[in-house]
């Protein structure tokens, strides 16, 4: 049986690599994602892309510092023209804000490349009740699965 696929989205390298937080919910988050990153991640077949390396100011995707090289050797999902159409669907639907370009995008990566899982922290504009059912209408227009978006703790198995 093949492992589920999972996109890793910028998050979860973020709080793998920050530096301990003061702020008991984000310090939370750090632990458990540390928690998956060692005890689960090899039940499942990683992928990212490149929009992951992009520093929040730049449109430019830059090589990883020392702590990111965590993420060396998990395959980097193409900007292919359908992550693009979809990514556009996100956004002008008004699913996902302008200013979350980059969530759209993510959720389109994961999406047009048949991903089971999206992992995310973003609980905002991706692992968000209110937006998903919407978004899984956006994906199957274009006929795609929406993988399912979601934080680190369905992922720790039984």
């Amino acid at each position: 049986m093949p492992k589920p696929r999972i996109y890793i989205e910028t998050t979860i390298p973020s709080y793998l690599t920050a530096r301990k937080s003061h702020d008991i919910l984000v310090a939370a988050h750090q632990q458990i994602t540390g928690e998956w990153w060692t005890l689960r991640r090899q039940n499942f077949d990683l992928f990212t892309s490149e929009l992951v390396w992009k520093k929040p100011d730049s449109e430019t995707p830059t090589p990883p510092d020392d702590g990111w090289l965590l993420l060396r050797g998990i395959p980097l999902l193409d900007l292919t023209p359908a992550v693009r159409r979809l990514a556009g669907r996100f956004l002008a639907g008004g699913l996902i804000p302008a200013k979350a370009a980059d969530d759209a995008l993510h959720v389109a990566f994961a999406t047009a490349h048949g991903m089971d899982l999206l992992l995310t922290w973003n609980c905002r504009h991706i692992a968000n009740a209110e937006i998903i059912a919407r978004l899984a209408d956006a994906a199957a227009e274009f006929g795609h699965r929406l993988p399912v978006l979601c934080t680190r703790e369905p992922l720790m198995g039984g």
